[in-house]
């Protein structure tokens, strides 16, 4: 009976050591950040910095119930977020997003989208690069692309 103890009490440490800590969110120092929000999206184009578009992100952010609140401004910048990070953006513009609508799937989904963008650095500014603008940009033309 002892020697199960002391078996259990080796595999509650052994386990205790090899499982990784949990990790805290780093502090993350954005190039840009919308205030309000806390992340990088933002409803218009940023004009005082150069970028180039990475590609165009969308969510569709769901009601947990029938009874649940639309999902708010806050939670679906998040959600865009999420996803320009994964393309390597800097920052999500022109942000828009509608009403949410119930589906056979769901209580309710709101859909969003974006851009994602990328600022060009001194080196790329220096050497001649010319920035992109939302201005005649066609979201559905990249929607396929692959980056």
């Amino acid at each position: 009976m002892k020697s199960i103890k002391i078996l259990a009490a080796v595999a509650i440490a052994a386990m205790a050591v090899s499982s990784p800590a949990v990790a805290k969110k780093k502090d993350v120092a954005y190039v840009m950040v919308n205030e309000e929000m806390g992340v990088p999206v933002f409803p218009h184009d940023i004009t005082d910095k150069p970028y180039k578009i990475v590609g165009v992100v969308t969510a569709g952010v769901r009601k947990a119930t029938i009874f649940s609140k639309e999902p708010s401004q806050q939670k679906i910048y998040n959600e865009l977020w999420e996803r320009g990070e994964k393309l390597g953006a800097d920052a999500v513009i022109g942000a828009k997003y509608g009403d949410s609508h119930m589906t056979a799937l769901s209580w309710g989904s709101t859909k969003a989208g974006g851009v994602a963008i990328k600022f060009l650095t001194e080196a790329e500014i220096a050497a001649g690069t010319k920035g992109d603008t939302l201005e005649g940009f066609d979201p559905e033309a990249w929607a396929g692309k692959k980056m």
